[in-house]
């Protein structure tokens, strides 16, 4: 079955998005633009992911629990997992992983966790942009150790993709990668051969409502839930996808 997707949203946690990205209109905005699954990838955390998946379960919508990691070498990854737990259980490792250093909200905005009524319940005081001590050749196997999967995101930016931190695409064992929409997949292709026969998947990394994409990319799985989407990511068999464009 083709399954719509968006598997690089940020809520109000990230210091970065903005204050409407709740659980609940980044849910209704989802649906609203027909997307049948999607992730939420927030700098360094999942703790909106609790919170985002009660909201998506009520909607009838598929959620993803995720994370955009920051690693050692600036490069943004995105981790997506099967379960709530195993989010949690990654987001208490890479917390322990991140340098003290105090969020200033009138300098990188607040990082607001979020019930799923909307109401604030903390404001987490590490600021969450900063890079991880978790390098980038052992992000693949940690994150599978916790049943996910793991992608490079954007690699056609000029800042925090793998390419802009290291130059190339490197052989760690990505089975997927993200391109912007942008990204010339046939230049790209050209430049990089390990992104060659891979799923290349086009998120929106929105930051604000109106930036989640509407229904387009897709990726055949055989069900639509989270267990699938891990299988296909991790190549564990031929993912056929594709970009349907109105």
């Amino acid at each position: 079955m083709r399954v719509r997707y968006d598997l690089h949203i940020h809520s109000c946690l990230s210091p970065c998005g903005d204050a409407d990205m709740t659980p609940n209109n980044i849910v209704h905005m989802a649906q609203l633009a027909g997307l049948e699954m999607v992730a939420l990838t927030d700098h360094n955390s999942c703790k909106n992911c609790p919170a985002f998946l009660r909201v998506a379960r009520k909607a009838g919508l598929c959620a993803i629990p995720g994370m955009e990691l920051c690693t050692a070498e600036e490069c943004h990854v995105v981790c997506l997992f099967p379960s709530l737990e195993a989010a949690m259980a990654f987001d208490r490792l890479v917390e322990g992983t991140l340098p003290p250093v105090e969020n200033r909200p009138e300098v990188f905005g607040e990082q607001w966790i979020m019930d799923e009524e909307d109401a604030v319940t903390a404001s987490f005081p590490v600021l969450l942009t900063t890079a991880s001590s978790i390098s980038v050749d052992e992000v693949v196997e940690l994150v599978r150790s916790y049943g996910g999967a793991a992608f490079p995101a954007h690699i056609d930016r000029p800042s925090y993709s793998v390419t802009a931190s290291l130059g190339d695409l490197p052989p760690v064992g990505f089975q997927t990668v993200e391109v912007t929409a942008d990204g010339d997949t046939a230049a790209l292709s050209a430049r990089y051969p390990e992104m060659r026969g891979k799923p290349l998947l086009l998120d929106s990394d929105a930051h604000d409502l109106e930036n989640i994409q509407e229904a387009g990319p897709w990726l055949d799985l055989p069900e639509n839930t989270p267990s699938a989407l891990i299988a296909a990511l991790n190549g564990e068999f031929p993912a056929a996808w594709g970009r349907e464009r109105g």
